[in-house]
């Protein structure tokens, strides 16, 4: 199985500043900048394609989560556009506000390419994260979510089937899996 571990300590510094930065900037203006525009250098191993989610939370309540699960741009630009959109665009929440954004605390997870299992058991809960697909619906847990709340497998994935729109039940019914690992840094 392939993990991630291809961001440095500069890496991650750098991605958590542009993340309350491009926040920042978005909610002052109203748009999401440039990484040039906020004078953030985006090295190499910024600049491949990976798939990232942006966490936030405010006294360890969730405030926002959004993210990509293939990757379709490098993966700054993913940090940046998902910062904005777990902030401002996250349905579940109020939009963040200027005031707050001093107290969230902001957690960043860049996944690797997700690959298709061939049972449901091969899953390593807390190493894993899970995409479920079943009748064109499909649910995402990223790794860290079934340790943090203290599910079995069996009850991660029957949140995941709930998450998706069906009984909680039809995960053992023809669905299929797919996993990543993903490397989780925060600030």
């Amino acid at each position: 199985m392939e993990t991630a571990t291809s961001l440095s300590s500069g890496d991650k510094a750098t991605l958590l500043g542009l993340a309350r930065r491009t926040i920042e900037y978005y909610l002052t203006h109203q748009e999401e900048p440039a990484a040039q525009t906020l004078g953030i250098p985006i090295g190499s191993a910024l600049q491949s394609k990976r798939a990232a989610f942006v966490t936030l939370t405010r006294s360890t309540r969730l405030r926002g989560c959004i993210g990509d699960v293939l990757p379709c741009q490098p993966l700054y630009r993913s940090v940046m556009s998902n910062a904005v959109n777990a902030a401002v665009n996250d349905r579940r929440f109020a939009r963040v506000s200027l005031v707050e954004l001093s107290d969230l605390h902001i957690e960043i997870s860049a996944l690797t390419v997700p690959k298709e299992m061939d049972s449901y058991r091969d899953i390593r809960l807390g190493v894993d994260g899970i995409i479920l697909q079943k009748d064109k619906l499909r649910a995402v847990f990223l790794p860290q979510v079934a340790p943090e709340q203290g599910w079995t497998l069996e009850e991660t994935l029957s949140q995941l089937s709930q998450k998706a729109g069906l009984a909680s039940g039809q995960w053992r019914q023809n669905a299929t899996f797919l996993t990543f690992q993903a490397e989780v840094f925060g600030a």
